[in-house]
């Protein structure tokens, strides 16, 4: 079953974003791998343990504000002509995130965002 396994915010002032949740949730924020402008977060849960992980970055003139959900799926191109048949727009098609996979962002029928990830298979 496919589930939420990242999530993304954006912000005006990266920096200023990354201090109010480092002081309202503990949050640890790290840059990204061979990127200067996205800080992965690190979150965890009630008891300690590891939560779900996101990222930030400074925000595009086009982004919407909010949080967009990121739902792990085994292909991006399969799964963007389902929500296309099922009702619901592509606003970023497929592109590649690389070292890391592919990504999509989508609009559901209630014109709520969401996204798509699908996983680098590595072979080694």
């Amino acid at each position: 079953m496919a589930t939420i396994i990242h999530f993304h915010m954006s912000a005006d002032n990266p920096e200023r974003a990354k201090t109010f949740y480092k002081k309202l949730f503990n949050w640890k924020f790290d840059a990204a791998p061979g990127s200067m402008n996205y800080s992965m977060i690190k979150t965890n849960d009630l008891t300690g343990q590891k939560g779900l992980g996101g990222g930030m970055a400074k925000r595009d003139k086009t982004e919407r504000p909010g949080i967009i959900n990121y739902v792990g799926v085994v292909s991006v191109d399969d799964t963007i002509k389902r929500v296309e048949l099922l009702g619901g727009k592509i606003i970023q098609p497929k592109q590649a995130v690389p070292g890391f996979g592919y990504l999509a962002t989508c609009i559901d029928t209630e014109d709520n965002l969401f996204g798509l990830f699908q996983e680098e298979i590595q072979t080694r």
